[in-house]
Formats: C-alpha cells, structure tokens, sequence
C-alpha cells in the first residue's frame, strides 16, 4: 500500500510536532509501515524525510556512498543533497561509524545570533527507542524530568552539548526506531546521563 502523500503526510507532521513540543515523550509513526521503498534506511526515516524535506532545503546523509538514498530523498521532497557544513537536515543512518558522527557535530550548522533559524535538524535512527533508560531530560515542554534511552554513546552527548551551549543557536535532534518510534530532543532541552552506555 501505498503512502497518501498529502493525508499521511500531515499526520506525520503533527506527530513530529508533538514530539518536539513533549520532548523525551515515544509517538508512533504508523504510517510507515505502509511504505513499500526497499531502501538502506529505516522506513521511518523515510518517511520523516518526507515530511520535513522540500525545495527550498539541503541534507546530508552518513555515512557516504548512499546514492540510492540520495536520489530517492531527492525525488520525492525535491531538496538538495549538500555539504554537511551547509544541510539544513542531517541524516545518520544506524551504520554510521561514531567518528563520523562526532565530526558531523563539530561541522553542522547550529545558525547565529540573529538567524538562529539556519541551524540543522538531526534525523538519527536508533536500535530501539525507551522512555525509561540512562538519559535524564529537562527544559520546556517536560514537567520536572523525563528518562529516555536513545541509544547515542556519552560523547555524542557532550559533542551535543557543547553546539546548544549558545541559545538560541543549537540543533534539534529527531530519533527513529524500527518500531516506527520517534522522540524529538530540541536544542532547549538539557540531558544529563545518569549511567554510561
């Protein structure tokens, strides 16, 4: 079966939406299981590069080499592959090697102090997703603390940490599972580890 571009399409938005605005809370995107792609990436990331990808913005995907994926995003949201040093969206899929994340951190945009709008959004695919693991959230949108498991090592945290240190400049991150799962951690959201993984 075949995704409604337009109906599916806004309700996946909505719960992108509701997820950054509840940051740490699980939604499920069950829309994608009715992807029929067969491509290197989880259909949920598809499927939120479909509703957040257009014309008018880049993206990057690590690791490299992902031709396929690159010209499949590109059909179907009509956005530019680029430079991580200019994508407006970040892809990591679930092989991508932590030192290639880490630099990635280190390059993308995180906007300025008059525009921090031109920062880069983070669609990272997870293992799998929980509300109860070793990172401990607080900020807008959560009532005292919320306890996520997302599957990043410690140093991806502090790399993280160190790009929101300016507000509003920052990044916003969107995590995906297998289970068609995703949970939004905004650049106002502060996260602590509580263990390492």
């Amino acid at each position: 079966m075949a995704i409604d571009q337009i109906h599916d399409i806004q309700q996946v938005y909505r719960k992108i939406l509701h997820s950054m605005s509840r940051p740490g809370t699980i939604s499920v995107l069950e829309e994608a299981k009715q992807l029929d792609y067969e491509l290197p990436c989880k259909k949920s990331t598809m499927l939120c590069a479909m509703t957040v990808l257009d014309a008018e913005v880049t993206f990057h995907i690590l690791p490299g080499n992902q031709q396929k994926l690159i010209e499949k995003i590109s059909e179907y949201t009509s956005a530019r592959y680029a430079p991580i040093e200019e994508a407006d969206f970040v892809i990591i899929l679930k092989n991508a090697s932590k030192e290639d994340v880490l630099q990635a951190m280190r390059q993308c945009k995180i906007g300025s102090l008059i525009d921090p709008q031109l920062s880069s959004t983070w669609i990272i695919e997870s293992e799998g997703l929980a509300e109860e693991g070793n990172l401990s959230l607080s900020g807008p949108g959560i009532e005292s603390h919320a306890s996520l498991h997302a599957g990043m090592p410690e140093s991806f945290w502090k790399a993280r940490s160190s790009r929101i240190k300016e507000y509003p400049m920052g990044i916003d991150l969107i995590f995906v599972d297998d289970d068609s799962g995703i949970v939004c951690i905004p650049r106002t959201t502060r996260v602590i580890m509580t263990e390492v993984e």
